[in-house]
C-alpha cells in the first residue's frame, strides 16, 4: 500500500467528522512518528513531509555514510556499500536520504498504525466536542428524540452528536415520542474516558428562566431581570423579576395580555402554575409577594436565623400553604427565609399531631393537605366544605370533629 493510499482510505473522517484536513495531516504526522519510533527506535533521524492540498505524506530516512564494517547504529549509520546500491556516488561521511514506504515496517505496523489513527481522530473529535458543549452549559438546546430508555431518553442534535435526558431530569408528566424534538438547558458535560457526556434538564431552574428569556424581550434585550426563579417541576414555580425602568410594569410585561406571554412557557413545562412576582429589597414585602395567592396580615422577620413568622386570617392560611405545601415551600426557597404561618386570634389553638392518639396520621396527613393543620383551623370549616377539599368519608370527618371539640369543651 503506497502512502497516499493510506491517507486517502482515511477521508471518510474528514467527511463524517468535524476534522479538517490540514489538522487530519497533523494527526497523520504524530501517528507516522509513533510508529517510526517504535519500529526503528527513534524518529529524530526521520522526514514527513505532509502535503494537505494534495493528501500527500512522504517518509525520508537520514543517514550517515561510514565504512563497511563500522556501522554501530544501523538507524543512523549506512555503510558505504549500502549507501552506493541507493547512489554509485556516495562517499563515507556524507548524508543519504532514503525513501521510506509503508510496506517497510510491515504489515502488523501499518494495521497498529491505522487503529493508533482512528483513536487519534476519535480523541480529537471528542476533545473539540467537550469544549463545545462545555461552553453551552446553562444554555437552551433542543434534540431529537432518538431512543427511549428506561432510565433516560437518547437525544441526537443536528450535528449527529448524542444528548442524555435523564429521568431525572424530566418533568413528571412527560412523555416524547421517537423523532419528537424535545427542549431543554444543557446542565452540565462530563467526561467518562476520553468520550463526552452531555447531560439536558427539563427540571432545572434555569430551564425555565431561559424559556422566560426566549419568550420575552424585555428580559433578552436585559430591560427586565431575573432575580431568582424556583420550582418544583410539573407542579408549581415561582419568578421574581424586577426592571430598572420605573415605567415599566415587570409582572405585567412578564404575563402579558391574560397570560399571552407566559402561555407557551407553562405548556412547555406541563402546565406547570407559575406565580410571577414583583422584586424589592424591603425582605417583608418581598416574603408577602413570594406567599401569593395569599393575603399576609404581617410579617415578623428574624434576619440573623433568617426566619419570618406570618400572620393571616384563618380563611388565607390554605392559600398560603397550597396544595401539596407547594407554595409556602417555593416561598421559602424563593427568599431564602423559612416560614412560618400563624392564624390570627388562634393564640389557645392546638396542633392537630397532638391529637395522633385518636387520629390516625394518614387523616391528620389530608387535612394538612390542604392547610388545616391545628384544631381550630378544621372546625372552623362547615363539614360539607370539609368533604368536598379532602379525600375523607363524612363519617371520618364527623369522628374527628368530635374529637376536636370534647378538647375544647373540656
Amino acid at each position: 500500500m503506497e502512502n497516499i493510499a493510506l491517507i486517502e482510505s482515511f477521508s471518510e473522517f474528514k467527511d463524517n467528522k468535524s476534522i479538517d484536513r490540514v489538522t487530519l495531516m497533523s494527526i497523520l504526522e504524530e501517528t507516522f512518528r509513533s510508529a517510526l519510533k517504535k519500529k526503528f527506535g527513534s524518529d529524530d533521524n526521520f522526514d514527513i513531509i505532509v502535503n494537505p492540498d494534495k493528501g500527500d505524506l512522504e517518509i525520508w530516512r537520514n543517514r550517515v555514510v561510514v565504512d563497511d564494517g563500522e556501522v554501530e547504529d544501523d538507524n543512523k549509520e549506512i555503510s558505504i556499500s549500502d549507501a552506493r546500491k541507493i547512489e554509485p556516488d556516495f562517499e563515507v561521511n556524507e548524508d543519504v536520504s532514503e525513501e521510506v514506504k509503508l510496506i517497510d515496517l510491515g504489515r502488523r505496523s501499518i494495521l497498529a498504525l491505522r487503529q493508533n489513527l482512528i483513536a487519534k481522530i476519535h480523541e480529537h473529535d471528542n476533545t473539540n466536542l467537550y469544549k463545545q458543549f462545555k461552553d453551552l452549559e446553562g444554555e437552551l438546546y433542543s434534540a431529537e428524540v432518538h431512543h427511549i430508555r428506561h432510565r433516560a431518553i437518547i437525544l441526537l442534535d443536528d450535528e449527529g452528536n448524542e444528548v442524555i435526558l435523564p429521568k431525572d431530569k424530566q418533568i413528571p408528566s412527560d412523555f416524547f415520542r421517537k423523532g419528537e424534538t424535545v427542549r431543554g438547558v444543557i446542565e452540565r458535560v462530563d467526561l467518562k474516558g476520553s468520550k463526552p457526556s452531555i447531560i439536558l434538564s427539563r427540571t432545572s431552574s434555569l430551564f425555565l428562566e431561559k424559556l422566560m428569556e426566549s419568550e420575552i424581550p424585555e428580559i433578552f434585550d436585559g430591560i427586565i431581570t431575573i432575580r431568582n426563579a424556583v420550582r418544583v417541576p410539573g407542579e408549581k414555580a415561582k419568578i421574581a423579576v424586577d426592571s430598572y425602568d420605573d415605567r415599566i410594569d415587570p409582572v405585567g410585561a412578564c404575563v402579558g395580555v391574560k397570560g399571552s406571554r407566559i402561555h407557551e412557557i407553562v405548556r412547555e413545562l406541563g402546565n406547570e402554575n407559575i406565580d410571577v412576582i414583583n422584586y424589592t429589597n424591603n425582605i417583608q414585602l418581598y416574603i408577602t409577594r413570594a406567599l401569593s395567592p395569599a393575603k399576609v396580615a404581617s410579617v415578623k422577620i428574624d434576619e440573623e436565623k433568617k426566619q419570618a413568622e406570618v400572620m393571616l386570617k384563618p380563611d388565607e392560611v390554605s392559600k398560603a400553604i397550597g396544595r401539596g405545601g407547594f407554595n409556602i415551600r417555593l416561598a421559602g426557597m424563593l427568599t431564602g427565609y423559612e416560614i412560618d404561618v400563624f392564624r390570627e386570634g388562634m393564640e389557645e389553638d392546638v396542633e392537630l399531631t397532638e391529637f395522633s392518639d385518636e387520629i390516625e396520621a394518614w387523616v391528620i396527613e389530608e387535612f394538612a393537605k390542604i392547610g388545616l393543620d391545628t384544631a381550630k383551623s378544621v372546625l372552623e370549616y362547615d363539614i360539607l366544605d370539609l368533604i368536598k377539599r379532602t379525600d375523607l368519608e363524612e363519617e371520618t370527618i364527623n369522628d374527628v370533629i368530635r374529637i376536636l371539640k370534647s378538647e375544647f369543651d373540656d
